[in-house]
């Protein structure tokens, strides 16, 4: 018995996800000179606000150090400023500078601009599809991943 890894389903994902995140990575690499870290906690700054380390890591589901990383980064180009909790010390609030949101806001559209492109090259039917069969997937492992995480913490 032997598996094609070609036709394995998890490694087919894996294999679309990296070359859509390195297509989709030129908008901000070219032109920013943004990893593909420094991008993703950079937009939940800017999606989200205000928010901890640990909860980029969260979100992005990047290992803490990437997302250490990518904050030293993002604060050498004076994108974000880091503020320690007054409530707990040991935490430290993370925002968008002003000219971290003016290059947030010049970012977006053209990542916008890049996933309308591939939902146009899908078409409608099949760009349905795949939204349908990405939130089912999300629901049977997403939802369990979350519980489980839940269940540990508390």
């Amino acid at each position: 018995m032997s598996l094609v890894l070609e036709e394995f389903l998890p490694y087919r994902f894996n294999r679309l996800a990296e070359t859509l995140s390195r297509n989709a990575s030129v908008a901000y690499k070219s032109e920013y000179g943004l990893s593909r870290s420094e991008w993703r906690a950079f937009a939940l700054l800017g999606q989200k606000g205000t928010m901890t380390a640990t909860e980029i890591s969260y979100y992005s589901t990047m290992h803490k150090t990437k997302v250490s990383r990518a904050i030293f980064a993002l604060e050498k180009k004076r994108w974000l400023a880091r503020e320690v909790d007054e409530t707990d010390r040991r935490l430290e609030r993370i925002t968008l500078t002003a000219q971290g949101e003016k290059a947030y806001e010049n970012l977006v559209p053209k990542m916008q601009g890049i996933e309308n492109e591939l939902i146009a090259r899908l078409g409608k039917q099949n760009s349905e599809a795949l939204f349908k069969g990405l939130a089912a997937l999300e629901k049977l492992y997403l939802d369990k991943e979350t519980a489980s995480r839940s269940q540990k913490a508390g």
